[in-house]
């Protein structure tokens, strides 16, 4: 499986591996972060809570540059 760098995740598509595939719970909905500068800075910072070993299992990963 090809790994996708974090930072090249759209919201919609990082919103969906956070929610379904990492179980975090505590997302403001979608509708409401989407469109906002912010929405995306802050999924993408959410998976710098994962090990890289279970950011892999979902087929992302964070390049190392932690400049989300």
């Amino acid at each position: 499986m090809e790994l996708t760098p974090i930072v090249e995740l759209g919201v919609a598509e990082a919103y969906a591996i956070l929610a379904e595939r990492l179980g975090v719970l505590d997302l403001p909905p979608l509708d409401a972060i989407e469109n906002e500068d912010w929405g995306r800075d802050y999924l993408l910072s959410r998976f710098l809570e994962f090990p890289r070993p279970t950011l892999a299992e979902v087929g992302v990963f964070d390049d190392g540059s932690r400049e989300l």
